[in-house]
Parts: C-alpha cells; sequence; structure tokens
C-alpha cells in the first residue's frame, strides 16, 4: 500500500484523567475511537506532578487496542494534542529527569515573579501556570545540568512516536514563552538566563515532522513512512473538532468552568482579562474564560436532579433573580476582580426557578464575555457552537440563544482526539 493509498489519519489526546485515540479517513467520519484512563498527578501542596513513563505506557495501550479495530498499514498520519503548560526536562535522547511539572502546578512564583519584571503584559508566560515559569523551577533542581530539552506533554509524546525531542508546535510553546505573532523565541528570555538549546524549533499545527519510529513501526506494523504530525494543546484541538474554521464562528465550552473562543483575524491580548490568541493557521483564536459554569451547578444539585429539575424550566419567564455564580469569590473573565464574591441570593424556596436562575447568570457572563472579546477586537460571534455538559440541556440553550441572538450550530465532533486526527488528515490531503 502507497502512501497515497493508505486512507486514515490518527489522533491522540491525553488530558488530565485519561487519554483516547480516533481514526478517521479521508472524509472525516471516525473509523475507530478507544479511550484509556489514566492514573490522577500526584498533588502535594502547590506541586502536581505525574510520571513521563505513563503516558508512554498508555500510548502503547491506545496502539493496542486502535489497531485491533483498523489495519496499522491504513494510516498514513497520526497528531497528538496534550494539556497546555505541562512540561519536563529530558536529556539528550528524550529521557526524563524527572516528573512532568502538570499545567497547574503551582510552585514557580518565584520565577512566575522573575518572569513579570521582564516578559511583555501580552505574553502568555506570565504566572505559575506557564511552561516558562516551572522551566525556571526545573532548573534549580537536582539533574538539571544535563538537560537537553525542554519538552511539553505533546513533545514528549512526539518524541516517542518520531525520535526527534527538538521541534514542537507554536500553540504548545506559547506559555513558554514563545512569541506566535513574530513567530520566534523572544530577546528577552536571554535576561532569565534561558539557555537556547533547551527550547525547540516550532512549527505551525499541522505540519508533517517526521516519520514514524522504526521500533514502533516494527511492533505495531504501522508503514514505515507513517507521517507524525504536529499537533497542538487539548483545547484547540477540541476547537478544531467542533468544525469551527472562519473568522466569527466561536465555541463555548460549557463544562466545569465557562470558556469561549471565537476565530479572529487579528490576535487579542489582555491579560488583564485572561484574553489570549493561538495561531490557527493564517487566523487567531482569541479567547477567555470565567470561573462560572458547571462547578456551581454541582454545588447545589446533582447531575441526575439536574436532568430532572430541566422540564420545569420556562426559558420564555425570566426569573429576574440578579445572579453571579461563582464557586467561590475571585473571577477572571469578563469581569477580573480576584474578590469578586459569588451573588447567589434571593434564593427561592422552587429548586426549579433555583436551578434556572443559576442558569441566566451563567448566560448573562457568557453574553457579556463575548461582548468583552468584540470590544477588545475580536469579531461578534457569527455562528455559535457548544461542547460541554451543559450543552446536552435544551432549556439552557434557550437561555443563551435569547440573550446572544447568535445562530446555534451543532459542532461536528466534541473529543479534541478528532481534532487532532483533523490535523493529521491535512497531511494525507496535501499527498503528503
Amino acid at each position: 500500500m502507497t502512501r497515497n493509498e493508505r486512507t486514515l489519519a490518527v489522533g491522540i489526546d491525553f488530558g488530565t484523567s485519561g487519554c483516547r485515540a480516533i481514526a478517521i479517513d479521508r472524509d472525516g467520519s471516525v473509523q475507530a475511537e478507544v479511550d484509556l484512563p489514566l492514573p490522577p498527578p500526584v498533588r502535594q501542596g502547590a506541586a502536581v506532578e505525574q510520571e513521563p513513563s505513563l503516558w508512554a505506557s498508555a500510548l502503547h495501550d491506545l496502539f493496542t487496542r486502535l489497531l485491533s479495530a483498523v489495519p496499522a498499514k491504513s494510516i498514513g498520519a497520526i497528531a497528538v494534542d496534550g494539556t497546555s503548560g505541562t512540561v519536563l526536562l529530558a536529556d539528550v535522547a528524550g529521557a526524563p529527569l524527572g516528573p512532568a511539572l502538570m499545567y497547574n502546578d503551582g510552585r514557580a512564583t518565584a520565577e512566575a515573579a522573575a518572569i513579570a519584571a521582564v516578559a511583555p503584559r501580552e505574553s502568555a508566560a506570565h504566572g505559575t501556570a506557564s511552561g516558562l515559569a516551572k522551566l525556571l523551577w526545573l532548573r534549580r533542581q537536582p539533574g538539571a545540568e544535563r538537560a537537553a530539552h525542554l519538552l511539553t506533554q505533546t513533545d514528549y509524546l512526539n518524541g516517542l512516536l518520531g525520535g526527534r525531542h527538538d521541534i514542537s508546535d507554536a500553540n504548545n510553546c506559547l506559555k513558554s514563552g514563545y512569541d506566535a505573532v513574530q513567530r520566534g523565541w523572544p530577546g528577552w528570555l536571554e535576561q532569565l538566563g534561558i539557555p537556547r538549546h533547551l527550547l525547540p524549533q516550532v512549527v505551525t499545527p499541522g505540519t508533517t515532522i517526521g516519520s514514524i519510529h522504526p521500533e514502533l513501526a516494527l511492533r505495531y506494523g504501522f508503514a514505515p513512512d507513517t507521517q507524525i504530525v504536529a499537533g497542538t494543546t487539548d483545547s484547540t484541538a477540541a476547537f478544531l473538532a467542533t468544525g469551527a474554521a472562519q473568522p466569527g464562528e466561536a465555541v463555548t465550552s460549557l463544562g466545569s468552568t465557562l470558556v469561549l473562543k471565537v476565530i479572529s483575524e487579528r490576535p487579542v491580548f489582555t491579560p488583564e482579562y485572561g484574553v489570549y490568541s493561538q495561531p490557527l493557521g493564517e487566523l487567531w483564536l482569541v479567547g477567555g474564560g470565567s470561573n462560572s459554569g458547571g462547578a456551581v451547578l454541582r454545588q447545589f444539585f446533582t447531575d441526575a436532579a439536574m436532568a430532572a429539575l430541566t422540564p420545569r424550566l420556562r426559558p420564555e419567564r425570566p426569573t429576574g433573580l440578579d445572579y453571579y455564580p461563582l464557586p467561590a469569590p475571585g473571577e477572571r473573565f469578563p469581569v477580573c476582580d480576584p474578590t469578586l464574591p459569588p451573588r447567589l441570593t434571593p434564593r427561592p424556596d422552587d429548586a426549579a426557578v433555583f436551578f434556572q436562575g443559576l442558569l441566566e447568570g451563567i448566560a448573562r457572563i457568557e453574553q457579556r464575555g463575548y461582548q468583552l472579546l468584540a470590544e477588545l477586537g475580536a469579531p461578534w460571534p457569527v455562528t455559535l457552537r457548544t461542547v460541554g455538559g451543559g450543552a446536552r440541556n435544551p432549556a439552557w440553550t434557550a437561555l443563551r440563544h435569547t440573550l446572544l441572538q447568535v445562530p446555534m450550530v451543532e459542532p461536528r465532533h466534541t473529543q479534541a482526539a478528532y481534532g487532532a486526527a483533523l490535523l493529521a488528515r491535512k497531511t494525507l490531503m496535501e499527498g503528503h
């Protein structure tokens, strides 16, 4: 079977609690899908770590299961997405020098302060969650002198797949300090003493970066020229999965938190509101995230209770309750106030009215969020796709549509692995 005859592209998604692989054909139809749980990261105070060996083991288990459903020889390209801001140091052979620091590891407070003193305000490298802060922290640990590569989670997995440890994608590198506008590593990194040899070559997501490692080809039966394609972050892969692709097309994630993203022809950086932009080919993905969302709802209702109450909701009859639902004090977008208290009173006796009031409050936050993005220079949504658990609530959808007055479009798919598979499929469609 020649390369042009291989018809399947595989996307692999690594999240916090699990991983998934999806094989799609050239038309985008899913031919196989498998998922596996991952052990939770180890938490100790502000430290949140995970052993990369767990990812390696899970990757092999995914292949074993996926290839029981589709033949390895039919796969032409593979792309991976991973959690943004999860990093580790590796030696010259790509072997980890210790555990990976997860995206929400918060130890690098002194390092974040050092970055704040030199980094431009629009850089995504600010804060303890950044890969750059974690890199500075890791370089102070024993054995760091043997480091040859800073790897994101995606980079590490790509190294396993293709044997290259010196290349990454632009989206995963943003939190490590990469300048997506200038398309290079900025000069201010030198003020932090970052050795340039640790930083990867950066390419656009969807770029072919090599072929499958010979050992994997032999072990699983892949064709030797199966392409490894640069992936992206899990959130961007999930956006791509929905089918949104043109300026003005937006996606709201109604998960534990509320995340808004819209495609723009130009980037927007307003860090005081947590608004950043990721490159999306020649376009930009502009977004922000509120602390409101499903986590607030679950403080008062179980999933079963919400399902039972939903038929009693009356989206055409507003409750008049002026809630700002937050799980705890503090908001980042569209209001930037670390002390903002939740507003959840008065509480009516009728649970359905209270539930509807919470949904109305979150919908108003979504409305204000898209208004703020538009005020900052992003387009107002021309269509809106919704992912996350809240997408399944028809009354909530009706509430949101009344406020936003934007056409609601069904997402093509909702899994990040599907978005990664689309990046891999790009290589097949271009005939590489």
